[in-house]
This record gives structure tokens, sequence and C-alpha cells, in this order.
């Protein structure tokens, strides 16, 4: 994406995150933590931010609302690709949408994943994907209204910390064999 402002949807402002635009993000990520009740888990820093945005070879990328031309930023997503080798193409893996609350129900979160989908598109992308906790009932029934479905029968897995660790120098995980 390029820095310019993507088309305006209502009075959204869609853009491509930009440096002056990480602090913003950063302290939204931790008022997601928050609403997530995972404060304590997270420990993101500016710098990490603004390195994995815009490094020396960036893997992760950023899309920032604002209610209007010069307003600050009130929402952001974070994605990064992913890849289908069923479909033999990339998708997106969108990692974190968040609204602050006080713009919710302005169109800033359907902007915001209408231009992933319209990147997804026109990169010939095959899908945008997410993950979302199971009792977050109001960010289901949002996905549910853009037509979003769940994938049924998936679970996701992840290996951090310590099990991470022993994966990694070919030891299991204590009790797991």
């Amino acid at each position: 994406m390029s820095g310019t402002p993507a088309p305006t949807t209502d009075r959204a402002v869609i853009s491509a995150i930009q440096p002056d635009d990480v602090e913003a993000v950063v302290e939204m990520v931790y008022e997601l933590a928050e609403y997530e009740k995972a404060r304590s888990s997270c420990h993101l820093t500016a710098e990490q931010l603004r390195d994995a945005l815009f490094g020396p070879a960036p893997a992760l990328f950023g899309t920032v609302a604002r209610t209007g031309p010069g307003a600050p930023v009130a929402g952001f997503a974070l994605w990064f690709l992913n890849y289908s080798t069923w479909e033999g193409v990339h998708g997106i893996h969108l990692e974190d949408l968040y609204v602050r609350p006080g713009t919710r129900g302005s169109g800033l979160g359907k902007a915001l994943l209408t231009e992933l989908a319209r990147i997804a598109v026109e990169r010939g992308y095959a899908r945008v994907e997410w993950a979302v906790l199971d009792w977050n009932t109001p960010a289901i029934d949002f996905y549910r209204s853009l037509g979003a479905e769940p994938m049924d029968g998936w679970t996701t897995f992840r290996l951090s910390g310590s099990a991470l660790r022993a994966a990694a120098s070919g030891r299991t995980a204590a009790g797991t064999g």
C-alpha cells in the first residue's frame, strides 16, 4: 500500500500506516489487550512495531482509520501475508483490528475490512482471515454482518515460551511424551 489515503468510506479515511502513526497504534494495541483481558501478556513497544513495519524486510503491514481528514488515528488493522497451498496464492491474515470505543459504529471497522478485502482482490489473494475470541459476541456479530463465516472444525494451536524452546531443541514439552 502506498502512503496516500485510500478512498474514503462515509466519513472514514483509510490509509497505510505511517511512522507518525506508530505511537497511536501501540496505545490502541494495549487498549485491545485490556479489552481481551490479557493486558499482562502485551509487551509491544513502538520501536518493535516501527521495525516490523518499516525495517529492512517488513513482513507486517498496517492500515489506519480516521474519522475524517486530519483527524487522529481512531482504528487500525495489522496484517501479514499467509499462503494457501490449496489455492496456490497468498492471503491476508488479519492479526489485529481495533476501533476506539468512542468511534465504534461510525463505519471505521467496516472501512478497514473493506480496504483489506480490496487489497486481497486487487492482488489476486484468495482470502482474508483472522481469529476472534469465542466470547467476543459484538465482534462475531459484526464479522457475520459482513458475510464472514467461522471456520468450524479448525482449532488454533500455538507453540510459545518454554514449549517453543523445547521444540526448537528437539525435546518435547513436559508431560507430552
